[in-house]
Parts: C-alpha cells; structure tokens; sequence
C-alpha cells in the first residue's frame, strides 16, 4: 500500500476502531437498506412527495426533540455500555417492519411509527458515535477517523441502496427489512469485543441540575463552536435533504424506478468515499476548509439542478456528495478539536440536532416543493444553502481571524 494510502487509512492502525470500522459498515449497509425500503414503500402506497418528505422528518423528529437529552447520556455513561444498548433497541422497529411486510399488512403509518422509534434511539446513539471516536484514536488521528467515518457511510450508502433496489425489483421488500433486521448483530460484536483498557475515556460528567444548559453556555461562548454548528444548521435544514430528493427525481424526473434511484444514491456515495479518503489524508480542517467545501456544495448543486439525464445527473451528484462529505466532517472535527472532553457528549448532541434534526423542517419542505412544482427546485434551495454558507464562512472566520490575530489557515492534526 503507498504511503498516501496508508496515511489515510491511518486510523485502522487502532485496533478497537478498526473492529468498529467493519462493524459500522455492515450495521450502516442494513440501515441505509431499511430506510431506502421504507422510502421506496411509502411512495408506491401514497405516490405522493409530502408522504416521503413526512417520512423522513419523523425519523429525524426525536433528534431535534430529544436529542440533547442523548448527549448527556452520553457524557454520563460509558459510551461501548451505551452503544451495545441501542444497537439492541434499533433492532426491535427494523423487526416489527419486516413482520408486518412479511404478512401483507403494511400500511403508511405501520411505517412511521417504526421509523420514529428508529429515530428516538438515534438519539442516544448518534452523539454516542460522534464523541466515541477520539476515545477510540486520540486527538491526533481525529481528522482522519472522522474521514473514515465518512467513508463508513458513503460505502453503508452505496452498498445498502444498491442492494436495497436489486431486492426490490427481484424479490420484494420483505428481504431488505429482514437482512437489516440482521446486520445489528455485526455493531454489537464489534463493541463486545473492544479492549476496553485501550480507549480513552474522560470522567463521567457530575449529576447536577442544569447540565444541558451548561453544555448550551459553552457553546455559545465559543464561536469555534457556535459558528460550524450555525452553518450546519443553515446547510442541514435547506441542503441536506437528499433522502427525500432523490427518490422524487428519480421517479418523476427522469421517470425511472427503484434501480434508478439507486444509481443516484450511488453516484453521491463514490463521489463521498473519494473526497473522504483525500480528505482524511490531508488531515486538515477549519474556516477555510468549511468555506471552500460549502462553496463547492452549492456550485455543484445549482448544476444537478440542470442536468438533462440520468447518466450526466450521476456524475454531477459525484461531485456534489464530494463536497458534502468534506463539508460535514470538517466541521465535525473542527467541533470535537475546540470542544472541552467533559462537554463532548452534549456539544456532539447539538451537532446531531443541526446536521440530523434539522430534517423535520427542510425534509417537508422539500417534499412539497418537488410535489407541487419540480423535484428539481430541491436542488436549487440546496445550491442557495451551499453559497450562502461559503459566504458566511469566509467573513464570520476571516473577522474571527482579524480579531484575535491569528493567522487564517487550515488546522492541522498532528500525524
């Protein structure tokens, strides 16, 4: 392997983050099945955009809701203790879906029930994965772990749809649900068979009234958190709603099915794993980065947006899912370098809340916009979201910069 390479597979050098690695990538692959299932099914029983679009929001709904609540629990526990508990719950809605598709009784809100609950574990989980990373590496392979965890979900993307719409065209939905029914048991081995000695835990946080306030007045106090976590939000709500956009371009843009859709999800998830890969062999991150990546997300957007077929629309949404994955793991690890150990759980929550939660509003929104005029217009509020945080970027960090004197240039962790 060349050097390049290896630098930026450098974390799997971990021995505990490469069993998580794989156990991520097989329990992602379910997940991203089941979600690209439930999706495709509440289309074929309503054939309407705002059903896709509400099925979306409530996956993500208890993220904005509860989802700091998730945080703490994060800071309080042991978090392979939390992590081996949801892989557990998550399994019981991927179950109840495949039994109600197996019998025939499947209606839309059998599947909005199950995907809110897969929802409100999500939300213990998520900011749980987010801050166990720099447990399982340590803050000088940071930036490239959280490039690999781009990596996870982008080939969990590719590998999950791909098998999804092949099911579904040759056998139904009933096996896409039972194989992710499955795949939890692969998360769960990977956290059971870590060395717990080997992580890197900070001490439990102290019980006391206030704490989530508390975590609200550290970040507000920092603008090396407020300001990712203000653009997050800006790009997560308007941008960031490709579940619910593609799947409507695919059937009434370009009048394809579920083998469609699939070549679109795909297309976005290479175009991902080759920026993350890059990415996490630079190993750099902050304003400028965050700036020129938002920058690229909304050039290449506002283009899918005009695109005339599939193929050419493909290789547009490469692109696009380039500059995405750069955007988020740039700002997530600029977060977790600035944030205080003790606080992580709860600041990673937020995180969570503005990159995931944020879909409750724009997941809707989305829906209605390619319902009631063009799936494309999605595109475009994505590409308007994308160039106005690169215009926010630049001046909130450049006066940042100006301000405490720094020189503005990229972070660098430490190889």
């Amino acid at each position: 392997m060349s050097t390049a390479l290896r630098r930026s597979f450098d974390s799997l050098e971990v021995p505990n983050y490469r069993r998580y690695f794989v156990g991520q990538v097989i329990s992602l692959s379910g997940n991203w099945m089941q979600t690209v299932t439930a999706l495709w099914l509440v289309l074929t029983l309503t054939n309407s955009g705002f059903a896709v679009g509400l099925t979306t929001a409530l996956q993500f709904l208890p993220m904005l809701l509860f989802g700091a609540y998730g945080g703490l629990l994060a800071d309080r526990m042991p978090k392979r203790r939390l992590l081996l508990i949801t892989q557990v719950l998550m399994a019981i809605p991927a179950a109840g879906l495949f039994l109600v598709t197996a019998f025939g009784v499947v209606t839309p809100w059998m599947i909005y029930i199950a995907v809110f609950l897969v929802g409100t574990v999500n939300c213990v989980d998520n900011p749980t994965r987010q801050s166990f990373v720099i447990e399982m590496v340590g803050s000088d392979r940071l930036v490239n772990a959280v490039s690999l965890n781009s990596v996870i979900i982008e080939v969990a993307r590719i590998l999950g749809p791909a098998i999804a719409g092949i099911l579904i065209a040759t056998a139904g939905v009933v096996p896409s649900f039972g194989i992710n029914m499955l795949t939890f048991a692969a998360m769960f081995a990977a956290l059971w068979s870590m060395d717990p000695r080997a992580l890197q835990a900070p001490p439990p946080a102290i019980r006391k009234p206030g704490a989530i306030r508390e975590g609200l007045r550290h970040v507000r106090q920092n603008p090396e958190l407020a300001v990712p976590l203000a653009l997050m939000a800006l790009v997560g709500t308007f941008g960031f709603n490709f579940q619910v956009a593609l799947p409507l371009l695919a059937k009434f843009s370009f009048d394809g099915g579920a083998s469609a859709y699939a070549v679109l999800v795909s297309a976005m998830g290479v175009g991902s794993i080759t920026a993350a890969l890059i990415n996490g062999h630079q190993g750099k991150t902050g304003g400028t980065v965050i700036a020129a990546a938002s920058l690229a997300f909304g050039i290449a957007a506002l283009v899918a947006a005009i695109m005339p077929d599939l193929i050419l629309e493909a290789i547009v949404l490469a692109a696009l899912g380039g500059a995405a994955v750069v955007f988020v793991a740039s700002i997530n690890s600029t977060i977790q370098l600035a944030v205080s150990a003790e606080m992580r759980g709860r600041v990673m929550a937020l995180f969570s809340i503005v990159f995931l939660g944020s879909t409750p509003i724009g997941g809707p929104l989305t829906g209605w916009l390619a319902e009631a005029y063009d799936p494309r217009l999605t595109l475009v509020l994505a590409g308007v979201s994308g160039l106005s945080a690169a215009w926010a970027a630049r001046l909130i960090f450049t006066r940042m910069s100006e301000r405490t004197g720094a020189e503005a240039r990229p972070l660098e962790a430490s190889a």
